[in-house]
């Protein structure tokens, strides 16, 4: 799978989609094949604010449990509901159906620290 070039990446290998003050959060095609068959999401709570590179959840795999983090400070908005009864959706279609949360009052500033597809790309090739 190709990586999308309109969203944005952090080191924690979350990708997310800033729309105005607003931003969809999921994990990328690396994490969730990395994790394996996801089992279950442990969703941030609508209303609660998240900071950047926070906490703000964890996703439960086959092989491991692993923290999900917000790549940028905003309030949650949503959360993906389906994954509540369909987590595998992460693994089949991570940029589409298996978004996780969404946070609105974003600083779209912060995004400036969050890398482009090919520095993501770049990234997992490093090996980091």
């Amino acid at each position: 799978m190709t990586t999308p070039t309109n969203l944005k990446y952090s080191k924690t290998h979350e990708w997310v989609k800033i729309e105005g003050t607003d931003a969809t959060v999921g994990i990328t095609q690396h994490a969730q094949e990395a994790l394996g068959d996801i089992t279950f999401v442990d969703f941030p709570k609508t209303g609660t604010n998240v900071k950047k590179e926070g906490s703000a959840g964890v996703i439960e795999s086959v092989k491991a449990a692993s923290d999900i983090y917000s790549p940028l400070a905003g309030k949650v908005a949503e959360i993906n509901e389906g994954l509540e009864t369909a987590p595998e959706s992460i693994n089949s279609d991570p940029y589409g159906s298996g978004w996780i949360f969404k946070l609105t009052n974003i600083n779209a500033a912060e995004a400036a620290g969050l890398m482009d597809a090919a520095a993501y790309d770049a990234f997992v090739e490093s090996g980091k």
